[in-house]
């Protein structure tokens, strides 16, 4: 258990436990950043289209893994949906992502 999390009860989140357990990851970059690089399992929804596609998110009834290019848009992304009631987290830069999904 590492020291941050015996302080301070910092959850780490097992995201290939999220993937195997069928959670769905949605890339909020811009369609060109998206082509330049993304996790092969991504979809990309731009975080200025998750408002108008909340509902078809909402009806996929499963968690949700949203990540952009640092972290950001994908925090506001995960916002939303959760204040929908989504199961949603915020998985950071997309590279950092998959390198976790990689281990």
């Amino acid at each position: 258990m590492s020291i941050l999390k015996k302080l301070f009860g910092i959850k780490l989140t097992d995201y290939n436990q999220l993937i195997k357990d069928g959670a769905i990851i949605i890339d909020v970059r811009t369609p060109g950043e998206f082509n330049s690089g993304h996790i092969n399992a991504a979809t990309n929804v731009p975080l200025d289209k998750i408002k108008s596609m909340i509902k078809k998110i909402e009806n996929l009834k499963k968690p949700i893994i949203f990540c952009c290019a640092s972290g950001m848009r994908s925090g506001q992304a995960t916002s939303v949906a959760k204040s929908r009631g989504i199961n949603a987290y915020n998985g950071g830069g997309w590279s950092s992502l998959n390198r976790k999904l990689s281990s």
